[in-house]
């Protein structure tokens, strides 16, 4: 009799746990295997390099410099508008100065020969304006010369014609002017790697997607 009531007890015991399940309650996984990747648009990731590049005090410098290759750079603290451009993308691994020396080598004849060079030179090359408008242009897209400020979005590149004839080149970011009617940029025009509302303050000559 005594074992059929501890027999009893331990069939209640096991019915009454089954029956009322204890709350669980979730926690997120430390696992990095269950963490999924939340990769960015290219153009916001050109974007943050650009910004990033404000906090770097630059003085601009248009001189001539020796420069290794590939992965070769002026000064850090020394550059001109279209370093703003190269160094951009290199924080995101693309070697602009590799990239406009290889295809200026194979097709040196549609690029500009303004500079009397007879042959590339990766010095310098991929640090001139029309020669990046060049590279932008066979190799990401071109597009409109618009006036509109919706055309431009983060991660774009533009070149402007200023006073004189000079050339100038810069990147869309995706922060917005104060009333919110213009993308700003970031460009080097003289007072170094800044962020300024200057959109449509220079003639538009060029307006291109790369990545």
């Amino acid at each position: 009799m005594k074992i059929r009531l501890h027999l009893v007890s331990l069939l209640l015991c096991f019915c009454f746990s089954s029956c009322a399940q204890p709350e669980i309650e979730l926690e997120a996984s430390s696992d990095s295997s269950n963490t999924v990747a939340i990769i960015q648009p290219f153009g916001q990731q050109l974007s943050e390099a650009a910004l990033a590049l404000t906090e770097v005090k630059v003085t601009y410098d248009p001189s001539y410099f020796s420069i290794a290759y590939p992965g070769g750079d002026v000064p850090s603290h020394l550059g001109v508008c279209t370093d703003v451009v190269i160094r951009a993308y290199r924080l995101l691994d693309i070697d602009l100065q590799e990239l406009v020396h290889q295809d200026m080598k194979n097709h040196f004849g549609l690029y500009p020969t303004i500079w009397g060079l007879t042959k590339t030179d990766s010095n310098i090359d991929h640090r001139r304006v029309p020669n990046l408008m060049v590279f932008f242009n066979r190799n990401g897209q071109s597009l409109a010369l618009s006036q509109e400020s919706e055309d431009y979005v983060a991660g774009d590149i533009v070149c402007w014609r200023l006073s004189g004839g000079m050339t100038h080149i810069g990147v869309v970011v995706e922060q917005m002017n104060g009333g919110e009617t213009r993308p700003l940029i970031v460009h080097n025009i003289g007072a170094g790697q800044v962020l300024q509302d200057c959109l449509f303050d220079y003639e538009i000559i060029g307006h291109y997607r790369y990545n």
